[in-house]
């Protein structure tokens, strides 16, 4: 599993136009399932995006979480994060699973996130969707659980 983990102030995400999921200050975590992930995986995962101290405290330093620090999340499948680009021009999604076998792993992600105490927006799996967020900081993490975390 795969996950780009971006502070913002506020994010959203739109199909067809319509917003489907808002948040303000939190997390904007688009996540990436690959071939070999079950939910034990994207518990771990959840577990170190909620918590990473990437917040500020009081002091202007960054020592909280998610849930210290009052944020959300809007979670959004993206399995382009498999994307190999190192032969050709045309990226190769080889290691990504298959639509069906990763929806209820992202479920099951979504779903660890609640459990720890996080409130969660989603975008819709498979929809084209337009997601726009403004940066906090800027601060954005790659989280990959094929490298120890």
């Amino acid at each position: 599993m795969r996950a780009v983990v971006q502070r913002v102030k506020r994010a959203e995400v739109r199909v067809k136009g319509k917003v489907i999921g808002r948040i303000g200050p939190g997390l904007l975590v688009l996540v990436g399932i690959a071939k070999e992930d079950t939910p034990e995986t994207g518990q771990a995962m959840a577990e170190k995006i909620v918590q990473l101290r990437i917040f500020d405290d009081e002091e202007g330093r960054m020592n909280l979480g998610v849930r210290e620090a009052s944020g959300a999340v809007l979670a959004v499948s993206e399995f382009t994060l498999y994307g190999d680009c190192r032969k050709g021009r045309r990226p190769s999604y080889a290691g990504a699973a298959s639509p069906d076998d990763a929806l209820p792993l992202y479920h099951a992600f979504v779903e660890s996130l609640k459990t720890l105490g996080v409130k969660v927006e989603t975008g819709e799996f498979r929809a084209m969707m337009d997601v726009e967020f403004v940066n906090d900081g800027p601060v954005t993490l790659l989280l990959d659980s094929e490298r120890a975390f």
